[in-house]
């Protein structure tokens, strides 16, 4: 008989390719994760992991368990979730990771909301970036996620997560008030390839969407600075340090001082940002509130700024809702 826990823990070995990034996001010792994947090996009768250098990656026969395992702990979660229907469930603490616009632009009215509608439901919120989230959902460590597509997500049929769309917004050029191009109502990206660029960190969603917008327009952007809080990326495009791709929800609450955002055309870079959870527990009595609490207060936001929004959507069959966009560069795989 398969212990369904082990099934957890080759699931965290896959996603982090390393026994020790395992243990850690599962909050157990290597020799701990080491022990029950040599005694899933001996249950199933199967080598399952082989050594590549530090790493570990599945064999053939692994694969097959993987997708097995997917099915479980799914099947294992909604279990979970009938329970606690069973038991009303009205009470309890959900745990949400978000990037910071996220949390200000639609996890903080779905708190309110959630406070009104739901007094028992208490969130606790986990500021994470845009490719952080999802991981920590997958290992346990947050409930839900709220995230943004990026290089090397999880597709969007990942049997591991259920999904609700929640927004798409593009990013806008932020030029200092001098700029030559400020008089253009809109600002093509080519005519920005010989400017000093300021950039988030390697890794982070939005640099990935940015540079490939760039390569669709024909240049890589000269990156001089820095800076993953997007209220120093303005500072300093407003001191003249160089211009800037910036979520046009980024740009809220911002004193745009001495700088003018104007809309990009051509190809664009554009952020779609979507909740998950792990497969199963979409309609768990906790989670679901907060999942359409989420989709309320993007469709609130959507409707402010006169476009449309993803609306909510689980893998699970909610409705979508209709979205007007410009000609957005998908994020990249």
């Amino acid at each position: 008989m398969i212990d369904p826990r082990r099934l957890r823990i080759l699931r965290a070995a896959a996603d982090h390719r390393t026994v020790t990034a395992a243990a850690a996001a599962l909050y157990l010792t290597p020799s701990a994760v080491s022990q029950q994947l040599a005694a899933l090996e001996q249950e199933t009768g199967h080598t399952l992991l082989t050594r590549s250098g530090r790493g570990v990656r599945l064999t053939p026969a692994g694969e097959i368990l993987l997708e097995h395992a997917n099915e479980v702990l799914a099947q294992l979660e909604r279990a979970e979730a009938e329970l606690a229907a069973y038991a009303d469930g009205t009470a309890g603490e959900v745990t949400v990771a978000a990037f910071a616009t996220g949390i200000a632009e639609v996890l903080a009215p779905a708190i309110g909301r959630l406070a009104r509608r739901h007094p028992g439901i208490r969130v606790r919120v986990r500021d994470a970036e845009g490719d952080e989230s999802l991981p920590l959902v997958l290992d346990g460590g947050a409930d839900v996620a709220v995230a943004v597509e990026y290089r090397g997500a999880p597709r969007e049929g990942d049997r591991r997560l259920a999904r609700v769309a929640l927004y798409a917004e593009p990013f806008d050029a932020v030029l200092r008030a001098g700029h030559p191009l400020v008089p253009e109502r809109e600002v093509a990206l080519a005519a920005l390839a010989d400017s000093d660029w300021i950039g988030q960190s390697p890794g982070n969603p939005c640099q990935d969407m940015v540079l490939f917008a760039c390569e669709l327009a024909g240049f890589q952007p000269r990156i001089v600075h820095v800076s993953d809080d997007f209220r120093a990326v303005t500072a300093l495009v407003g001191a003249g340090a160089g211009v800037a791709l910036v979520p046009r929800s980024a740009l809220r609450g911002i004193e745009l001082k001495d700088v003018v955002v104007r809309p990009v055309t051509g190809p664009a870079a554009f952020r779609r940002v979507f909740a998950a959870v792990r497969r199963g527990a979409e309609d768990h009595p906790l989670i679901r509130p907060v999942l359409d609490a989420l989709a309320e207060s993007a469709s609130t936001m959507a409707a402010a700024d006169g476009r449309g929004a993803d609306a909510g959507r689980t893998d699970a069959g909610r409705a979508d809702a209709g979205r007007t966009e410009p000609r957005p560069v998908a994020a990249p795989r």
